[in-house]
């Protein structure tokens, strides 16, 4: 009972796609404000906020307001100090704007109706390194538009739980047992993983 080298390899093509289905089916989705949402009434401390969570590269960053009073603007370090709306680096007005954060390091958020930063509507999302990030509650998914760091330095301190906390060990367990179980359905005596996997 063997399968072809063929057979084998697809097995392990099959794991590298299940592996990187699981990679991203852990991405985060936050809800900036959670169920208060991006808003300047209710004195919310959005600082406050982003310091109990725990972002990573691939997590979702959701804005729901009310788009006739409230919209997103992604600014500058300075810009975000100063409430600066002038020239942001990028603006979103749908009233439930996603946003996927590709990059490590601070990405900050202004609201751009005038006096609105000032009372407050501002966020600061800072991705940490993976050595530094612990893991984080994490609310549920959707789409989202890609943007770069807009960075400059300053920690936050992160509490929750997370899938993240297991993923890399659950990973690792998968792709070991799926190619344990292809060398045992292959018959092979040795498994060789090299450039271009070459089985057997």
């Amino acid at each position: 009972m063997g399968f072809s080298k063929r057979g084998a390899a697809e097995i392990v093509l099959a794991v590298t796609a299940v592996v990187a289905l699981l990679q991203f089916s852990h991405a985060a989705v936050y809800k900036v404000g959670d169920s208060a949402g991006w808003t300047s009434i209710g004195n919310l401390d959005y600082k406050q906020w982003s310091a109990t969570k725990t972002f990573q590269v691939g997590d979702i960053i959701r804005f729901e307001y009310n788009a006739q009073f409230h919209n997103v603007m992604r600014v500058t370090h300075p810009m975000y100090k100063a409430c600066n709306a002038s020239a942001p680096l990028a603006t979103y007005t749908t009233g439930n704007d996603t946003i996927n954060i590709t990059t490590k390091g601070h990405h900050y958020f202004i609201c751009g109706a005038p006096g609105h930063c000032q009372a407050g509507q501002k966020v600061d999302i800072n991705v940490l390194r993976t050595s530094e990030a612990a893991p984080t509650t994490a609310p549920e998914g959707s789409t989202a538009a890609s943007i770069p760091s807009a960075g400059s330095p300053a920690p936050s301190p992160s509490s929750g739980i997370s899938l993240r906390a297991s993923k890399g060990s659950l990973i690792t367990k998968l792709c070991l047992a799926m190619v344990g179980f292809a060398v045992f359905v292959s018959g092979c005596s040795s498994l060789q993983v090299w450039s271009g996997f070459e089985l057997c």
